[in-house]
């Protein structure tokens, strides 16, 4: 009697036997059925789904434990729970059906991630259904699915907006589905975006790559992301050009340089030289990054092979100085102090650059100001350094 009272939500009643399901599987081919009526399918000789005809090359079934979570939930809920549920359930079965046709338009799929966009940005409980659904992962597959080497302005415009999607998800915490980048087919895909993109699309890449570096769900990725070469001269290109992409470069390649072993990797890449020219650049960026940019650089000292890129560079040291002190603020002024520390302890070259740049006069300036008395610290030390070499 309590279902009879309720319309029950379309994603909730079986394509063979039209009634609500009591025990919902998937087949190989995504389509659910429930499962006593699945099996009098097959029973009768069949072996193709009833739903797309397709040959079922599998005859395994899968038990959909989301879809009968939410049945339960709809049962004890009711509609004086949510009286728009079943509603909701409709709009969203039509949503993910239009994003994962084959045959809807571009302007259909766009259509659909402006409703989840929206959806998504909503205070109410309902927002969390799109998780439920399981549209994360399906808007990963549809992002970086196999993308031809050349990018379309179809695929180009999909994506923008998907991304958007998927950053506005993440915030539920579902990390775990951005593991499906550990395919190597995706994670090619993922590069040619990167590559290729808009800036707005390089700057949400990035924030997946921050989300990837911060949950432990993901550090088996995080790891292999500091393994792709392709991706990690991706990111120090992006954080070379003077760009509103460059400033989520350099927070994505900090998050990277968070885990040890994929720190060598990235001044094998020329992360250093990145970044250097990034803080020489720093005036032309709208949201300023030199501090965090000083701060990774410091942090890949601890490498000679960082050091001998600061060193070699022929603005590397200038550029160290130049954030020593800053009228704005202070921000990156120990960093930048320590940096100058170790590459002067031992280099002559270094030491007599620093000196040429200027580094006495802004040290001065330093310990005159209103920085932290750390920071005062820090810039004695060097002076002692430089007057005792």
């Amino acid at each position: 009697m309590k279902e009879a009272q309720m319309s029950i939500p379309h994603l909730f009643i079986c394509p063979i036997s039209l009634d609500l399901f009591k025990d919902p599987v998937t087949l190989c081919t995504g389509q659910t059925y429930d499962r006593s009526a699945i099996e009098k399918w097959l029973a009768a000789g069949n072996l193709t789904c009833p739903v797309t005809m397709q040959k079922l090359h599998d005859l395994s079934m899968v038990p959909n434990h989301t879809l009968r979570h939410l049945i339960d939930e709809w049962l004890q809920m009711g509609p004086q729970f949510d009286p728009d549920y079943s509603t909701t359930v409709d709009c969203l079965s039509t949503l993910k059906h239009n994003l994962a046709s084959q045959e809807a338009t571009l302007e259909m799929k766009l259509q659909a991630l402006e409703r989840i966009e929206a959806l998504s940005e909503e205070s109410n409980p309902r927002n969390s259904y799109l998780l439920q659904f399981g549209f994360l992962p399906l808007l990963l597959e549809l992002i970086f699915e196999q993308v031809e080497s050349k990018l379309s302005q179809q695929s180009i415009e999909f994506a923008e907006k998907a991304l958007s999607c998927v950053l506005k998800l993440l915030c539920w915490g579902e990390y775990k589905s951005l593991n499906m980048l550990k395919n190597q087919t995706k994670l090619k895909s993922f590069n040619i975006l990167l590559e290729q993109g808009t800036s707005s699309i390089k700057v949400s890449l990035c924030h997946l790559v921050e989300a990837i570096s911060s949950s432990l769900e993901t550090i088996e990725l995080y790891s292999m992301l500091g393994e792709n070469r392709q991706l990690l001269q991706g990111l120090v290109l992006l954080v070379q050009q003077a760009c509103r992409a460059s400033e989520a470069g350099v927070k994505a390649i900090s998050a990277l340089c968070s885990l040890e072993s994929n720190r060598e990797k990235l001044v094998e890449e020329g992360v250093i030289d990145g970044l250097l020219t990034y803080i020489s650049n720093a005036e032309r960026h709208e949201r300023n990054m030199a501090p965090k940019a000083t701060a990774t650089i410091e942090l890949l000292l601890g490498l000679e092979g960082a050091k001998e890129a600061v060193i070699n560079n022929p603005n590397g040291v200038t550029a160290l100085v130049k954030m020593v002190f800053r009228v704005s603020d202070h921000e990156g002024s120990e960093s930048a102090v320590r940096s100058l520390m170790v590459i002067c302890s031992d280099s002559l070259q270094a030491r007599e650059e620093a000196i040429c740049a200027g580094v006495l006069t802004q040290l001065l300036l330093l310990l005159q100001s209103q920085c932290s008395g750390r920071t005062k610290i820090k810039a004695r030390m060097l002076l002692k350094l430089l007057r005792s070499k």
